[in-house]
Parts: C-alpha cells; sequence; structure tokens
C-alpha cells in the first residue's frame, strides 16, 4: 500500500480512499442505488456495471466488476478471494496512482472496495475521477485525422514504455478530448518488468488493432493503421 492510501475495515468489507476524499467516501458510495438521481449509467462499452456520479461539486465513474462470457451465467459478480493483495479493486487503485505520478494519461483514483461474501469469495467495485468532455475512440474512428492516429500511436507507447500492460486495450477504453488521449479501465492490467520478453506489446497491439476492426471493419482499420504504427514507432515516454 503506498503512503497516501488510507484503508478503512468495516466487518467483511474493506475500502482504499485517496487523501484527496478523506472523511466523505462511505460504503453506500460503491451501491449506485445509494445515489439516487446523482447517478446515471454509463452507456458505452463495457458489460454495464457502470455509472457517472455526481457527488457534490466532483464528477466521478463508479465501475462493478462484473464477469463477462459463460463464468457470468454462475458468478456474475463474485471473485475467488486469494488475498487482499489481489483483490481486482485494489490493484486497480493502486496502478491508476502510480501511473498518475508518472504523468500518464489516466483518471485518478478515489476510493476502492470489497466484500467478502464467504471465505473464498469477494465482489468489488472502484471510483475514479471522471475525465470531462472526452468521448469513446469507438464513436469517432471515421472522424479522426491522420495527425490524431500518430498521437495516440504516441500516446500507446509512453504506456509501453513505462511497462504498462493494459489488459483490455480496445477503442472504448481509448477517450478522447481534443487532441488529448487518456486510457481507461485497467481491470487485470499490470506493470511488466524489463526482463519481461517484448511479445506483451505486439499482443496489447494486435488486441487493439482487432478492436478497430470489430467496430469499424478493415477499411477503416487499414486507412489509420499506418498512421497510428508511425506515432507509436516514434513515441517516446516523456
Amino acid at each position: 500500500m503506498v503512503e497516501s492510501d488510507i484503508c478503512i475495515r468495516e466487518r467483511a468489507s474493506a475500502m482504499l480512499i485517496h487523501p484527496d476524499y478523506e472523511g466523505r467516501v462511505t460504503e453506500d458510495w460503491f451501491h449506485s442505488a445509494s445515489w439516487g438521481n446523482q447517478a446515471r449509467p454509463v452507456s458505452s462499452g463495457g458489460r454495464g456495471g457502470a455509472w457517472f456520479l455526481q457527488a457534490d461539486e466532483d464528477r466521478l465513474v463508479l465501475r462493478e466488476y462484473r464477469r463477462g462470457g459463460l463464468m457470468a451465467k454462475f458468478a456474475r459478480y463474485a471473485y475467488a478471494f486469494t488475498g487482499e493483495d489481489h483483490v481486482r479493486s485494489f490493484a486497480e487503485f493502486r496502478l491508476l496512482n502510480k501511473l498518475v505520478s508518472q504523468g500518464l494519461p489516466v483518471p485518478c483514483p478515489v476510493a476502492a472496495w470489497y466484500r467478502k461474501l464467504s471465505p473464498i469469495q469477494y465482489r468489488a467495485a472502484i471510483i475514479i475521477e471522471r475525465l470531462e468532455n472526452t468521448t469513446p475512440l469507438a464513436d469517432l474512428i471515421s472522424e479522426l485525422d491522420n495527425e490524431a492516429w500518430t498521437s495516440i500511436g504516441e500516446t500507446i507507447r509512453r504506456f509501453h514504455d513505462a511497462g504498462v500492460m493494459h489488459a483490455d486495450l480496445n477503442c472504448f477504453n481509448v477517450l478522447v478530448r481534443g487532441n488529448e488521449y487518456f486510457l481507461i479501465d485497467f481491470d487485470k492490467s499490470r506493470l511488466m518488468t524489463g526482463s519481461a520478453p517484448a511479445r506483451w506489446k505486439e499482443a496489447n497491439l494486435d488486441r487493439f488493432s482487432r478492436s478497430l476492426v470489430k467496430v469499424a471493419g478493415e477499411d477503416a482499420r487499414a486507412k489509420a493503421w499506418s498512421y497510428f504504427m508511425n506515432g507509436y514507432n516514434r513515441g517516446m515516454a516523456t
């Protein structure tokens, strides 16, 4: 746990809270129903379970951890508990803190929560600050010019140079604001060591390429890809 983490435990629950939100966050913050009309579902991307929140003057995003695929039919919200260090919300909170400290374009974490459902299962959620006036890349693929795709490539390269392996690099998890580009949703993502084979970077790029094809088609991907890779190949961490 980094020094700035504030950890609060109560019965089967635990929270990590950013010091900027000390004294404000309660467990109710992690339940969308508690917010009434101050919570609005996020409609773009993912498998649901995310809400835009209005907390006084702060605009935030609440995201529950939910399973997809076949496992969702059996345990949509439950994950195997193998120790607090492996709780997904805590891991993502701490990773975001590190990335923010490195100046990478990510949302600031607000708080992370989990509750043990049994000795071997838990459910979890995370709250982050909302990146205002942004649009998912998936909604802009046909509108972006070559310079924009070059800048996106440079942005992804910054993360890779910092050793950041984004577990779900797709065009819904890239947000655009003018000529600024951000990555979101770092569930299961991690920092790779310098000794790790570089294949993870190639796999990351392949995943992003497939996402572009899935959303916009091969022609759109092909049109953008050379400019994206030009940016990626010349990009450097700053």
